[in-house]
């Protein structure tokens, strides 16, 4: 319980002393929530103390973050299947990127959508030996990851928005004067139109490179995966993106989706992964509020909870 205080006292101090934006006192406060749930929790030595005792899940993701993501639930008392359904390439040209960054044009604000985006952004400068004026571009994080991303890589972010979506990053600049300002959003090579399209209506100049492609992981990747799958069943299927959904399907051959998950729980990370699952006619459990991993953990907690006292 004093390390939690500690934690807490530490992290307010900070906002005082540094005079931190609202943004990132926001930063803060998730991360002061995550360690004080993964403090209790992990402290307690009776399984049936823990949210997620006795849950078999099963989460999708790329192949370098399941294992992170899956520590989350496993904490919480979860038995967890990794099932990593997407892996991270480089784009299949860089011509577009290359042109953005190494241009004359000045960037006025820079967006990263996720943390891929940061470290395929940070390769592919290196790789041309370019070092870009972050200190001069403001710089958009979505989400806590991305901008912990940033910060462990020294760069600044400016703002985060309240919303870890596009329609957040929008409804965020809108505060800004962005008549003829370049903004740039490196990202996925299937990135949606939403936010370059939101942007450029709000009277900015917006210029797009993909800095990462996904695929399907390996047969070799996964091969541990399927076993764990074929020998547990799952209470609660975790997607993370529509991609992610769309992959288990083909990696597992499955021709009727409606009928494969019938009577079990779905999760989704956030309302585009929603809306790609019901589009194959697919029940809906839980979305969290917030649309993070440690969103989602605490949108499955209080969806057991409720379930555990309809039970009851």
């Amino acid at each position: 319980m004093d390390i939690i205080l500690g934690g807490i006292y530490g992290a307010i101090r900070r906002g005082i002393e540094n005079n931190y934006s609202e943004d990132i006192m926001m930063s803060e406060r998730e991360k002061i929530y995550d360690f004080i749930l993964h403090g209790i929790f992990s402290g307690f030595k009776d399984g049936k103390m823990y949210p997620l005792n006795g849950r078999t899940i099963l989460i999708t993701r790329t192949v370098e973050q399941s294992k992170d993501s899956a520590e989350v639930f496993k904490q919480l008392g979860a038995n967890v299947i990794i099932f990593p359904t997407l892996d991270i390439v480089p784009p299949d040209s860089w011509k577009e990127f290359d042109a953005v960054v190494t241009g004359k044009s000045k960037i006025h604000f820079l967006i990263f959508t996720s943390a891929h985006a940061v470290k395929m952004f940070l390769r592919r400068c290196d790789e041309l030996k370019i070092k870009f004026d972050f200190e001069n571009t403001k710089v958009v994080a979505v989400g806590n990851k991305t901008a912990s991303v940033c910060e462990k890589n020294k760069i600044p972010v400016n703002i985060i928005p309240q919303k870890f979506s596009g329609t957040g990053v929008i409804e965020e600049l809108v505060n800004y004067d962005l008549a003829k300002k370049l903004i740039f959003i490196p990202r996925s090579a299937i990135g949606r139109e939403e936010l370059p399209e939101g942007l450029e209506a709000l009277g900015a100049e917006i210029k797009t490179a993909a800095v990462y492609n996904v695929s399907l992981p390996s047969e070799e990747k996964i091969k541990d995966s399927i076993d764990m799958l074929n020998r547990n069943k799952p209470d609660l299927f975790i997607f993370t993106s529509p991609s992610t959904f769309e992959n288990y399907i083909r990696i597992l051959k499955i021709s009727d989706p409606v009928e494969y998950f019938n009577g079990y729980n779905i999760a989704a990370i956030g309302p585009t992964t929603k809306a790609a699952i019901e589009n194959r006619n697919v029940r809906v459990n839980i979305m969290p509020a917030e649309y993070t991993i440690d969103g989602l953990a605490k949108a499955i907690i209080e969806f057991y909870g409720e379930t555990a006292k309809t039970e009851n």
